[in-house]
Parts: C-alpha cells; sequence; structure tokens
C-alpha cells in the first residue's frame, strides 16, 4: 500500500528497508518528530493575563479540525496506541509521548502557579486532568462524535485556573 501511495514498487520500498517492522518503525519517527508538547503550547514569556488563552489555544491546536496534517497525525498516532497492545516498542515510544504532554502540562501549571493564575496545589492532578481531556477530546473529534470541544476544553482549562484568571 505504501509503495503503490508513492509510485514505487514493492521490492524499491523493501531496498531502502529491510524489515516491515523498520519501515513502520520509520514512519513513527518521521511523523511524530514535530509532536510534542512544546510545538503545541507557548511555555516561554507568559505572564498571567496571557496563562489562561495561551494553555486554551495550544489545547486548540492539538485537536484535529481545519488542520488536515494534524489530524493526520492524530489518526496515525490512534494506530499506533493499538499497535503498542502488542508491541512493546511501540509502547514505549507511546509512554514517552504520553510523559512529554505530562511534564508539559506539569510545568506549565507550575509556571501558572508562580504567576498566580493556578493554585498551587495538586499540580500533578490537574496536568493529568489536561492530558487526558486533550487526549479523549482529540479521539473524540476523529471518530465523528458531536461535541463542542472547544467549550470541552474551555471547561477543563478553566477548572484548573484561579477564578480571576477563568477565560469568559
Amino acid at each position: 500500500m505504501i509503495a503503490k501511495k508513492v509510485g514505487m514498487t514493492k521490492p524499491s520500498i523493501y531496498y531502502h528497508f529491510s524489515t516491515k517492522e523498520e519501515l513502520i518503525s520509520q514512519v513513527f519517527e518521521y511523523i511524530f518528530k514535530d509532536h510534542y508538547f512544546n510545538s503545541y503550547f507557548q511555555t516561554d514569556s507568559l505572564d498571567k493575563e496571557q496563562f489562561a488563552q495561551s494553555l486554551y489555544q495550544g489545547g486548540l491546536k492539538m485537536m484535529p479540525g481545519q488542520d488536515r496534517a494534524n489530524y493526520a497525525v492524530l489518526r496515525v498516532l490512534n494506530e499506533f496506541v493499538i499497535l503498542s497492545e502488542r508491541e512493546a516498542l511501540y509502547r514505549e515510544r507511546i509512554i514517552k509521548l504520553q510523559h512529554d504532554f505530562l511534564d508539559g502540562f506539569r510545568k506549565l501549571l507550575l509556571a501558572g502557579a508562580d504567576l498566580g493564575a493556578v493554585a498551587s496545589h495538586n499540580i500533578d492532578y490537574k496536568a493529568t486532568i489536561l492530558a487526558l481531556v486533550i487526549d479523549n477530546l482529540s479521539r473524540s473529534v476523529l471518530m465523528n462524535v458531536e461535541i463542542d470541544y472547544e467549550g470541552v476544553w474551555k471547561e477543563a482549562v478553566n477548572s484548573i485556573l484561579n477564578e480571576d484568571s477563568k477565560i469568559r
């Protein structure tokens, strides 16, 4: 299927990749090279006034929508999640991606706490909540579930913000 899509013969593909597993591994590396927390969320030079909007907008950038490239990345990520149930190599890679986002949310929320936008207690739980919500919203959009994902993400963000920092 890949050979046909790129206009090559199957033997030509295997000239460059000795096994199907190597091909899949290279596809994984290529597709997810830019899929990390800091590519979606602004983490430098935040102030209290822009913290909530930065968190909200970063989450929206992660969700599939008008950006077909992001949609494709998330579709492939879902396929690798399924593959990771059987293959330890992909499970480790998926877990590494998950930890990057959990650590990213944690660091961002710690910065928000320093700014006074987020209460400093239970930061790890708040980071996990945001990671789980964005992951499930993205999956719901891919499955064409009719929900107001922007509204749900806004509520998730507001749930971790101090009252005076909430998005109105």
